[in-house]
């Protein structure tokens, strides 16, 4: 089967697609052998990896395709990635879906924002109007070579004109074709609830710790009726973190042993070399590398 079409089946199913954020190929890896179906390529941690910098449209499509080639080819389960505004106009955007479908990713979210736009928790973001977005997603349907690509729409209403407009948008984003709707940064249950209620289509929810929507469990997310899950931040947010500390604890004392040693947080050698599959490695190596 196509990863497309596995992808296309996970988000029609009745029960809810959880799929974890990674932002480079390690993290890929992690995730797909935790036993997950599916990965999110996040803009922001890919920003934060890549370059160092906010999730505020610095990185390109050359730069995002690249990157989403390294992640689709390190793992085998399908990958959607965040596709930003679709880096720039109508036109823009047919390019983002070719570059991204030909680097092996299965789905991608646009979003209604300005270019350059602006991570979707943070103040200060502005919109284009709706009927320029909805040429964005005609222009990306078309553009697409397998019909079961996946043409996420995102609107950023709720934090400038509420949540009715919110809404308003994300139907109008349906009926130019999106195959599923991500309201961004309902503020409580009940405007996730109400999402769910009045816009028609799969829905989105994405889980960002510190965030503006309220931190909810895939078994509530499910009782909403939503149908994927994402989670940008927890992956990225965990490294930063796990990396400060044991940098914390080497330079104050000489060595990294008193992290492991605290935390209880245990992986061998072995075991960070079998994540990256270096047994297979070695399988080819021995069959194919001759001297």
């Amino acid at each position: 089967m196509k990863k497309t079409t596995r992808m296309k089946e996970l988000l029609l199913s009745d029960r809810i697609a959880v799929v974890p954020s990674a932002y480079d190929g390690l993290s890929a890896k992690v995730i797909e052998h935790a036993g997950f179906e599916a990965i999110h390529m996040t803009g922001s941690g890919s920003s934060a990896s890549l370059l160092g910098a906010p999730d505020l449209g610095f990185a390109t499509i050359s730069e995002m395709a690249t990157h989403g080639k390294n992640i689709v080819l390190a793992v085998d389960v399908p990958v959607i990635a965040d596709a930003d505004t679709g880096y720039g106009n109508a036109l823009n955007v047919i390019r983002t879906v070719r570059e991204l479908e030909h680097a092996g990713i299965v789905g991608i979210h646009i979003e209604d924002q300005v270019t350059p736009k602006r991570c979707g928790h943070l103040d200060g973001k502005e919109l284009i109007t709706v009927e320029e977005m909805a040429g964005k997603i005609e222009a990306a349907v078309a553009a697409r070579e397998d019909p079961d690509f996946l043409i996420i729409a995102r609107t950023d209403a709720r934090e400038i004109h509420g949540l009715d407009e919110a809404i308003r948008r994300a139907n109008i984003y349906r009926e130019a074709g999106a195959d599923c709707i991500f309201v961004e940064s309902p503020h409580s249950p009940d405007e996730l609830r109400t999402v769910r209620r009045r816009v028609k289509g799969p829905l989105l929810a994405n889980m960002v710790e510190g965030g503006k929507t309220p931190w909810l469990t895939v078994h509530q997310l499910q009782e909403l009726g939503y149908d994927i899950v994402i989670y940008p931040l927890s992956g990225w947010m965990g490294a930063a973190v796990v990396v400060r500390e044991i940098m914390k604890e080497l330079r104050e004392t000489g060595t990294t042993q008193g992290f492991w040693e605290r935390t209880k947080m245990k992986m061998t050698f072995e075991e960070l070399f079998g994540v990256l599959g270096y047994a297979k490695v070695q399988e080819f190596e021995r069959k194919f590398v001759r001297r």
